[in-house]
């Protein structure tokens, strides 16, 4: 009931979905075998629903193009689109099966199968009424938002206090290695440099953006322009934020995966709430300065800052959760404010004022701009933590590339808009450096007090001396004005000061409200892409906006901590390690998408180079360890941490990454080398065939393979069937088994299995053992199956493959127990769905064999106890029967079990035999526990176990002496499986060894945790598939596990180096 009420609430979103997409199929001018199911077809075939679904174009254009109607669909993009896409409905092509089979062929469920793709989400339906944004308003605008901030305002002139102007312009050209060179071997370094090489790095990083953003969309699955422009919480360049730090997130994660992106995208969030307090912090400072200039401090600079920001970040918080709805373009008017504020700045700077000057502001000067040429570090402050300082003002290159399927054209835009940005942004931050360096002093009193007379002026030292001013008292006290002291001190030379505090107050409230939305949307984003199962708690959403509450309040906590530091120049360093993590990721996003040449990487943008995106990558890092190098370390540490973590993990997710690329090209790189190289003894490797069906079926067949081939040599799972292969791979590796599961179709099993051991592998990657699983209801079936059974062994032989067969007295094969566990959840989910409530928990009623065979198919997923492997070499294989014990007790489960060996020998020959064996085993390197010489094989079994094989192959007997020579002929070629009475006396000898070694397995292996043992051979075309079937029975009855294995009689162990 269950089930048909989905199936029946899916039909009917189908087909009012299929109705309204399609014009109607047409049913005439049908030539050349090409057929188009008409409207009456589908109806009949879909129980009464309508699917249009083949024909884009009329029916006219078809007739028109090809000279007949066809349902073979022409090149359209809509075939190409995923299934949510934001651009428009995902359109489905006809199957090879809907133009390739017969029409009484084509299946109901094939059809609705590929109806169902193409149903448009909620999401896809709201997004068509989304505008596209040219590359000014879209990129270039969003950039210059993100990139002018607080840093401009009130901290380049402290830079450029700290660093200088710069002595060395000409330093400007080096390559990037003469470059780092020039700045760590000469104390005269620059505030032009910090914002040149701030801005090599961008640039750098910006090209690798452009790169991956125009190499296809780049769209979160909640970050995406269509659902962040409707966000209530969307005041100013909120928008532009959250593109640009989710942004960092999916290029880094969709490129190099999930290892590398969940790790960045923990970092990312983290370092966007850290960003919060880095803004509310300016704001606060600034605030606080409009406050001491008014005598009305609360308390103390420091405490002000850190009560202000706090109750300013509650203020934020609250209109995060709440929301308030703001038109997209209060972004231009924010933009307005910033370059209104710049231009008053320029403009105040041509206008000296004489109230001014006691604050060190004496307009456009030689003597004032040679004087601030070179730095001046103060506080143990240096190039490079400076430099981290101002980094975080070059950030924000990523805005548009989270939007780049809501760009009118990407190719264009992002490159555009973002290398643009970096380019004007650069030639202001040059600009306002270059200015303030040349107009203000970098300390002054602010006392008009402090002038000096003609007659002292050779005393006076200092370019304010040139303008009458004596400022000496500095150089040994703190002065409040200057470059190094007044952190307003664009606000005191602009035209009209409060411009320049709007500018501050717009660009740190909104950037931090920005922050403050985006750290919780980037967790959340993280969250339910299910990287880190423990977080998940973090991806619930509230709300018709799908808020993230819970990630606003972790955001909460974590930018109130930082901000009682209450310390710009200690929270932006941190900031600045972020970012160059991130920027170093991207640039080698690049380089490793290159590298694997994947035919999918394919930017439209071709002005990138590998090698530059390379060394902006090591660039990045460089800087980082030098800015500080216990951050960096600690940055990277926990990078790498968290990627162990998620490549432990191994999430199920799968997109398309450079590092799956660049795994399949060096799989390929190494496997056309390894097909150049000889096989060598030293190099054998088990490569096993596992005829394990459903590989979820025969759970201890595969479980004990697994424990020989496990990262030593090659498993596949063989079965033969049609069946959908990723399933059961994904289930081999869920269940951590390292193997390749291989269907195939074939008539039979023979067949099947010939098709396995000719063709399965790749190169040297192929098996060299078949291994099966003993039939233990041979007895029970057609006969025709243990013919068929036999064969493969034989045929294994016939390939030069080793054979290995296990046994378990309980069986191997559970597939009727996992269908019963099926249909247990299927009958309590239909209970679920009709609204039947029992508490009690449904059980699966097991019998006691049932029960045994459960139990002894996990046998070998648990470790074994101190126990023994006993070996039972009686036949020289090539030493196959001896490899597999030696690498199965390598294996942690199997570590505590001990090695004895049994081989065959002569009663008075027994010491020599076993001191020649062990000789044998110390010269390969094997351990031992026990040696036994079994000089009684040939005894004659016991009457009883004789009189049971009798009574075992009777009816499977020909009895060729009791009718016609015709009939007999005409019986065994009927049926070839039955023994003759000639082949049973011939192989009377062969036989009673069988029933003997079963007794002496009995009575020296009986308590073994496994037995491997020499598995005997029957000459083709003489021993019957019966009498063989019967000698395996009998062999291994009632006994421990049991593997009967037989090498191809090619060496595998060898003594020699």
């Amino acid at each position: 009931v269950g089930v048909n009420i989905c199936l029946g609430a899916w039909g009917r979103r189908h087909s009012a979905a299929g109705s309204a997409a399609s014009p109607e199929a047409p049913t005439e001018g049908l030539q050349n075998g090409d057929t188009v199911m008409s409207e009456t077809s589908l109806h009949s075939s879909t129980g009464g629903q309508h699917h249009y679904h083949y024909d884009t174009h009329t029916n006219t254009y078809y007739l028109r193009t090809f000279g007949h109607n066809t349902i073979d669909a022409v090149p359209n993009i809509d075939f190409y689109r995923q299934t949510a896409a934001p651009l428009g409905e995902k359109l489905i092509r006809p199957t090879l099966s809907e133009l390739h089979d017969e029409l009484d062929k084509v299946s109901h469920h094939k059809t609705a199968k590929t109806r169902s793709d193409t149903v448009m989400t909620p999401e896809a339906a709201e997004s068509k009424g989304v505008v596209k944004f040219g590359w000014i308003k879209g990129v270039l605008v969003r950039c210059m938002l993100n990139i002018w901030g607080v840093m401009l305002f009130i901290r380049m002139t402290w830079i450029v206090g700290q660093a200088g102007i710069g002595k060395f312009i000409q330093e400007i050209g080096l390559s990037i290695t003469g470059f780092f060179t020039a700045i760590t071997t000469d104390v005269h370094s620059l505030s032009c440099l910090i914002v040149i090489m701030a801005t090599i790095v961008t640039t750098i990083t910006g090209l690798s953006t452009s790169a991956i953003a125009t190499n296809g969309f780049v769209r979160g699955e909640s970050m995406s322009i269509s659902n962040i422009i409707y966000l209530h919480v969307t005041i100013w360049n909120i928008i532009i934020t959250i593109s640009c730090v989710c942004g960092a997130y999916y290029l880094i994660s969709r490129s190099l995966g999930p290892e590398f992106g969940g790790s960045i995208g923990l970092i990312f969030a983290f370092a966007n709430a850290v960003a919060v307090a880095m803004y509310v912090v300016g704001f606060a400072e600034t605030v606080v300065q409009l406050l001491t200039g008014a005598d009305a401090l609360m308390t103390d600079e420091t405490n002000d800052i850190r009560i202000i920001g706090t109750i300013t970040v509650i203020v934020l918080l609250g209109i995060s959760v709440a929301g308030m709805e703001w038109e997209a373009k209060a972004q231009i008017f924010l933009l307005i404010v910033l370059i209104t504020a710049i231009i008053n700045y320029f403009i105040g700077s041509f206008i000296t004022i004489k109230s001014k000057e006691a604050m060190g502001f004496f307009g456009y000067d030689g003597s004032i701009m040679w004087e601030n040429m070179g730095p001046d570090f103060r506080k143990e402050e240096t190039f490079f933590s400076v430099f981290a300082i101002f980094f975080p003002a070059a950030t924000g290159i990523l805005a548009g590339a989270n939007i780049s399927g809501d760009l009118a054209d990407p190719q264009l835009a992002i490159p555009r808009g973002t290398l643009l940005a970096i380019l004007v942004t650069g030639i202001v931050y040059l600009g306002v450096a270059i200015s303030t360096g040349s107009c203000i002093v970098r300390d002054a009193t602010g006392s008009g007090n402090d002038t000096v007379s003609s007659q002292f002026m050779s005393n006076c030292t200092g370019a304010s001396c040139k303008f009458g001013y004596d400022f000496s008292f500095c150089s040994e006290n703190k002065c409040p004005y200057g470059l190094h002291n007044d952190f307003q001190v664009m606000s005191m030379v602009s035209g009209f000061g409060p411009i320049i505090t709007a500018g501050i107050f717009s660009a740190t409230l909104s950037s931090a409200l920005a922050s403050l939305v985006s750290a919780p949307k980037v967790f959340q984003a993280l969250c339910k892409d299910n990287i880190y199962p423990g977080l998940s708690l973090f991806a619930k959403g509230y709300g018709k906006n799908n808020e993230p509450l819970r990630g606003y309040i972790l955001t909460f906590f974590i930018a109130l901590a930082f901000i009682l530091i209450a310390e710009l120049n200690t929270i932006a360093p941190i900031i600045s390690n972020f970012f160059l993590a991130s920027y170093a990721l991207i640039n080698f996003s690049v380089f490793h998408a290159s590298l694997a040449n994947s035919p999918g990487w394919r930017p439209s943008f071709k002005y990138y180079n590998m090698w530059v995106s390379l060394a902006g990558a090591v660039l990045c890092c460089v800087v980082m360890f030098v800015i500080n190098w216990w951050a960096a370390l600690l940055t990277n540490v926990i990078v790498m941490g968290l990627y162990i973590y998620v490549s432990y993990k191994k999430p199920d997710v799968n997109w398309g990454s450079s590092t799956q690329a660049l795994t399949y090209h060096q799989a390929l790189t190494h496997t056309l080398h390894l097909s150049g190289v000889e096989d060598h003894i030293k190099n054998f490797r088990p490569q096993c065939l596992v005829m394990t069906g459903y590989p979820n079926s025969r759970p201890a067949l595969l479980d004990l393979v697994h424990s020989f081939t496990k990262n030593v040599g090659l498993m596949i799972c063989g079965h033969i069937r049609t069946v959908n292969q990723s399933r059961y791979q994904r289930w081999l590796l869920r269940n951590e088994t390292k193997a390749f599961y291989t269907p195939v179709f074939a008539e039979d099993m023979r067949h099947g299995t010939q098709y396995l051991l000719q063709a399965a592998g790749l190169g040297r990657l192929k098996p060299n053992t078949l291994v099966l699983g003993f039939k233990n209801d041979w007895r029970d079936g057609d006969m025709m199956n243990v013919e068929t059974y036999i064969s493969m062994i034989h045929d294994a032989f016939d390939f030069q493959f080793g054979a290995v067969i296990l046994r378990l007295k309980e069986g191997l094969d559970v597939s009727f127990l996992v269908m019963l566990f099926v249909g247990v959840v299927v009958r309590v989910c239909v209970h679920v769905c009709m609204c039947f409530i029992d508490k009690r928990s449904p059980t699966m009623p097991l019998n006691v064999s049932d029960q045994r065979l459960l139990e002894a198919s996990q046998q070998f997923q648990k470790k074994q106890g101190k126990g023994t492997v006993d070996v039972w070499w009686l036949f020289d294989d090539g030493g196959l029967t001896l490899l597999i014990p030696y690498l199965l007790t390598n294996k942690k489960r199997w570590k505590d079990c001990k090695i004895r060996v049994f081989i065959g020998g002569k009663i008075n020959r027994i010491d020599h035999d076993r001191r020649a064996m062990a000789t044998l085993l110390s010269k390969f390197r094997i351990d031992f526990s026990d040696i036994t010489v079994l000089g009684d094989i040939n005894t004659k079994p016991k009457k009883e176990n004789l009189l049971a094989f009798e009574e075992l192959i009777e009816p499977y007997r020909l009895k060729e002496d009791d009718m016609e020579q015709d009939a007999a002929e005409r019986l065994k070629n009927s049926e070839p499986w039955r023994i003759t009475d000639n082949e049973l006396e011939l192989y009377r000898a062969k036989t009673n060894r069988q029933i003997r070694l079963n007794e002496l397995l009995k009575e020296h292996s009986s308590t073994a945790n496994l037995i491997v043992m020499s598995l005997p051979l029957a000459r083709k075309g003489a021993v019957s598939s019966a009498l063989y079937m019967a000698w395996l029975e009998v062999l291994s009855k009632d006994l421990p596990p049991i593997l009967l294995v037989r090498g191809n009689h090619q060496s595998v162990l060898t003594f020699y180096s």
